[in-house]
Parts: C-alpha cells; sequence; structure tokens
C-alpha cells in the first residue's frame, strides 16, 4: 500500500499521549521535527515508550529497576511498571532527581540483583566504557535485560579521545562532554564483557510509515542486552518487517485514507453551501409540518390561507362601519 502521510499532517506523542497539529519543533543542533511541541519528548523518548510497552509483557514481576541517568521523559514511563525498587542513579554532575549517586564504573549492586536496566545515552560520556560494560554484565539477573542506547554511526568505527579539549569534542563528538562517538565496533565491546544483544529500531518493530508518524528516527538503535557470557555478536543484516510492522502500516494507510475522505467530503459541503441561494426563513414547526404534507395538500392550504385572510378582513371593515 502506497501511504501519502502528508495528507495527514498530524502527528502522535508517545510520551504525553497527544495527537499534535502544530510542528514539531527542532532537536539539538537544530535537527528539525524532533521535540514534541506539547511536552518536549525527543524522538528516543517517543520509541522508547513504544517498546518498553512491547517489552512489558515479557518482564514479568520487577523487584529491582535501574535507571543510569534517569530523565523526565523515561521516569515516569518506567514508574509504570512496578518495580519493588526503583532505583534512580547518576553521579550528581546536575540537578536531576536520583535515589542514589554513584558510577556505572563502580555500581553500589551486588551480583545478579537487576532485572531491568535502562542506560540511555550515559557510555558516550564514560572514559573506561568497557568497564562500565562488565559493570552492566555483572549486575543483572540471570533473566534481567538491559535497554541501551549511544550515539552511533553505522558502517563506522568507534572514535573515541577521552583526552581530547571541549573544542575537539564537540568537533568530533557533538558534545563537550562526550568522549567519543561509537560505530559498528560497540556490539564487539558489550559482546566482549560478557553481554549477549539484539538490535531493534523503529523501522524493524514499527514499520516507516508508523515511525514517521510518530516522528521517531526509523534507524535509530536500541540495544537489548542480557548478561550472558560467550555470546556472539548478531549478523548485520536489516531485520525483517513483522506481523506488528505490517499491522501498523495498515493502520496508518486506513487513518489516512479516512481523513483524505474527510477533508474530500468536508469540501464538497462548503462548495454546495457556497452555490446555493439562501433559502427563506422560517420556523421548526413550518418546516416540519410542511414537509409531512403532499404538494396538492400544501398548496391547497396555501391558497385556502388567502382567501381566509380576505374574508376576516372584509368581516373587520364592516365592523368599523357601524
Amino acid at each position: 500500500m502506497s501511504i501519502d502521510l502528508d495528507r495527514y499532517p498530524r502527528r502522535y506523542c508517545s510520551i504525553c499521549h497527544s495527537v499534535v497539529r502544530k510542528e514539531f519543533a527542532p532537536g539539538p543542533g537544530g535537527r528539525p521535527n524532533a521535540s514534541c511541541p506539547r511536552c518536549g519528548s525527543l524522538e528516543r523518548h517517543r520509541f522508547f515508550s513504544v517498546l518498553l510497552s512491547v517489552l512489558e509483557p515479557l518482564l514479568g514481576e520487577l523487584d529491582v529497576l535501574l535507571e543510569v541517568a534517569p530523565s523526565p521523559e523515561t521516569s515516569p514511563q518506567l514508574s509504570r511498571l512496578g518495580a519493588r525498587r526503583h532505583v534512580r542513579l547518576d553521579l550528581g554532575a546536575d540537578n536531576r532527581l536520583v535515589d542514589v549517586l554513584g558510577s556505572l564504573t563502580d555500581l553500589p549492586l551486588p551480583d545478579d540483583s537487576v532485572d531491568l536496566m535502562v542506560c540511555y545515552h550515559v557510555l558516550e560520556h564514560i572514559p573506561d566504557d568497557l568497564a562500565a560494560m562488565q559493570e552492566i554484565a555483572r549486575v543483572l539477573a540471570p533473566t534481567g535485560v538491559a535497554v541501551l542506547q549511544v550515539p552511533y554511526r553505522a558502517g563506522t568505527l568507534t572514535d573515541e579521545d577521552p583526552d581530547a579539549d571541549e573544542a575537539e569534542r564537540v568537533r568530533r563528538f557533538g558534545r563537550a562532554d562526550h568522549v567519543r562517538y561509537y560505530g559498528d565496533d560497540f556490539e564487539d565491546r558489550l559482546v566482549a564483557s560478557g553481554l549477549s544483544i539484539e538490535r531493534v529500531s523503529p523501522r524493524s518493530l514499527l514499520g516507516e510509515d508508523m515511525s514517521t508518524w510518530l516522528h521517531v528516527n526509523p534507524d535509530e538503535l536500541v540495544w537489548i542486552a542480557r548478561s550472558r557470557a560467550g555470546a556472539s555478536v548478531p549478523g548485520r543484516g536489516l531485520a525483517a518487517p513483522t506481523a506488528l510492522t505490517r499491522t501498523m502500516s495498515d493502520l496508518i494507510g486506513e487513518l489516512t485514507l479516512v481523513h483524505t475522505r474527510l477533508r474530500e467530503t468536508r469540501g464538497e459541503v462548503r462548495r454546495l453551501r457556497t452555490s446555493q441561494p439562501p433559502a427563506p426563513r422560517t420556523t421548526d414547526a413550518d418546516t416540519a409540518d410542511s414537509a409531512a404534507m403532499p404538494a396538492p395538500v400544501r398548496h391547497a392550504g396555501r391558497a385556502a390561507r388567502r382567501v381566509g385572510g380576505r374574508v376576516v378582513r372584509g368581516a373587520k371593515r364592516r365592523l368599523d362601519r357601524r
């Protein structure tokens, strides 16, 4: 099915659960159509909400949920999972709300204790990222899952320099507090640290059309990691569409079709209104009664009213002369 989503300009934000009519605002670095005009969420936050909904039935009851570098967009999404302990951890370099001050390279948690970890855009800040990855593998429970995301350029090798000055970091890595920009060997680092990985993207999970409607980057990768020594890096072929992606595309196609028909019908109604002369003003009762009568009866009624009027006026004049 060929879908013209420009004919349905509204978009949906999965963070504030709103159908948005306005243009999405630019994101960091002037990236177009990135930030929801209602809640300010970015592409990664909106896809995270969808991904979490998909993962939720697979997670079961959560004892410990570890959120590294929590954000106002992700913390409420994670709270709905009902974990017994939702631990928000960060170094304390800014004013974000946390439960524990700590480093990802030395987590204050026992082995095999975390059922779900969320670590979004953290590893690119850490000079010793291998130590951080090993800590992730150490604290994950045997059935635990880590959801990871980093700045990533496919088809390249990781560019890193923890000793670079701020100007050089901005030029090479996009921000002054980043020490690297990951490439394909990011996955090799994860596996070497004792993790098995599965990559997922909006395109593979939702399809391109639904990705457009949600204003998410269809090819921005997220990694689902588990603690498993001796795993191998998965093949780099594109993920095949699933029944879910086809269903999403069909839904968007139907939504676009209905919206197009609605616009066309409204245009036809406006055209008919402007082409018709204004009707004489009548009361609701007159209109209802007239519509219910056959045409000969309506004509006879009008004639009777004219004759009756003349009779009444003549009688009135005779009374006046007396």
